[in-house]
């Protein structure tokens, strides 16, 4: 007789996580950046077995339509039409087998874009195809 026995693996099934708790995460709800300046994005990402990739996307909210994941609210300019609203959408890669990662982007901000308020949209993927999106709102001013 023969018989055969499966392996078992570890079965992925959580979400990864995304913390803006560090000490110099940035940005956080309600932060202001300036035109014309870059700002290093910081965040710390974790997951049970092993992280796959995240993006960002930054797009206005001169609508006042929401994303935000955040309990507290941010205080919003007057509905507007956008002009040169600024769309910034990126795609990183996270090193294989990593657990723990932290996220350091520069990320260079035009001059010539409408000022006011955008969303700024972090979407973290597991190696699995979990996800987790956290959606927090910014400033963007002249200085």
């Amino acid at each position: 007789m023969i018989s055969f026995q499966a392996c078992e693996t570890d079965k992925d099934d959580q979400s990864p996580s995304i913390s803006l708790s560090l000490s110099d995460a940035f940005p956080e709800n309600c932060d202001t950046i300036y035109m014309g300046e870059a700002f290093t994005f910081k965040a710390e990402f974790n997951d049970n077995v092993e992280l796959g990739s995240y993006s960002l996307d930054i797009h206005n909210n001169f609508d006042h339509h929401t994303h935000s994941t955040d309990p507290s609210e941010c205080e919003l300019d007057p509905v507007k039409i956008p002009q040169s609203p600024w769309v910034f959408i990126q795609q990183y890669n996270i090193p294989e087998g990593s657990s723990t990662f932290l996220a350091n982007n520069r990320i260079d901000v035009p001059d010539s874009i409408d000022p006011g308020d955008y969303h700024f949209y972090i979407r973290l993927t597991d190696k699995s195809g979990w996800q987790t999106i956290k959606g927090i709102s910014i400033k963007i001013l002249e200085k």
